[in-house]
């Protein structure tokens, strides 16, 4: 199995680029700009503290971490693949975070195994071009009520990305292991898409898999709430595919993505001050 300790790497990086989809694009963690954060932005933001500050740095790029996110939502992994990947290694940052083949694994009749082989091809693509390449596991979707009867595929496709890590040295943001993202407050409304607070605790559990000392316990318990009643859930259910679930269906009936027509948030590697 690949090595995801928390320790696994310790070196400095002084830029990185997030290439995948809407969970990387930060869908879901709305910031008072009107502009997606997301956990890549949140890592990027722990990645530049650890950097020694002006004065005592030397030879890095104007003193600055600099930060892309190529990420779109709703993007299959060959689309990632072609419009994606080319852009990050052109940019050879020291560090790539690689999550794709979501999108393609909840799509009905496709072979995760099939999926995993194209995935496997783009990490060896990039693991030649870049610096450290991590991958990005599947969540447990077993309390997803629209991705539950899925868990078996997203299973054995997180088991090929573990496997094809071990194979090319990356190290694992493991999403399976992340027992407090399995809470219903760490999902946006449309329980498809990280909330803020989600989105926070991935990027803390991004930043100990890299080695770096992160201010809070990504696994740190929820506070308790009261038990919600069947009025409530029924209501929210009602609420929720009303709101979600009929207009993403309607897309998926049209042909459409919720990615067409958006570009990159941060196509380029730009100083990141902290």
């Amino acid at each position: 199995m690949a090595d995801d300790s928390r320790s696994r790497r310790s070196g400095v990086f002084t830029s990185y680029a997030a290439i995948g989809d809407s969970f990387t694009e930060g869908v879901g963690d709305l910031g008072p700009d009107g502009l997606y954060v997301g956990w890549a932005d949140r890592l990027a933001v722990l990645l530049a503290d650890q950097l020694p500050v002006s004065g005592e740095i030397v030879d890095t790029v104007h003193g600055d971490f600099r930060y892309a996110n190529l990420a779109v939502r709703g993007r299959l992994l060959d689309q990632i693949v072609d419009e994606q990947i080319p852009r990050a290694k052109e940019l050879a940052p020291d560090l790539v975070t690689f999550c794709a083949g979501g999108n393609d694994i909840i799509r009905p009749g496709t072979d995760p195994d099939d999926v995993a082989e194209r995935f496997e091809r783009a990490v060896a693509d990039l693991t030649g071009a870049v610096g450290t390449v991590m991958v990005t596991t599947g969540f447990d979707t077993r309390g997803v009520p629209v991705l539950r009867h899925l868990r078996g595929k997203i299973a054995t496709y997180t088991a090929h990305v573990r496997s094809i890590a071990d194979r090319y040295d990356c190290p694992v943001l493991d999403l399976w292991s992340l027992k407090s993202v399995q809470d219903r407050r760490a999902w946006d409304g449309d329980r498809l898409h990280l909330s803020p607070e989600g989105h926070t605790r991935v990027a803390l559990r991004a930043a100990q898999v890299l080695g770096l000392d992160v201010p809070a316990d990504p696994d740190q318990a929820w506070p308790p709430q009261p038990p919600r009643g069947t009025f409530e859930v029924r209501r929210d259910d009602i609420h929720w595919a009303r709101e979600y679930l009929v207009p993403w269906i309607g897309r998926r009936l049209r042909g459409e993505s919720s990615g067409d027509h958006v570009a990159a948030k941060r196509p380029d590697l730009l100083p990141l001050k902290h």
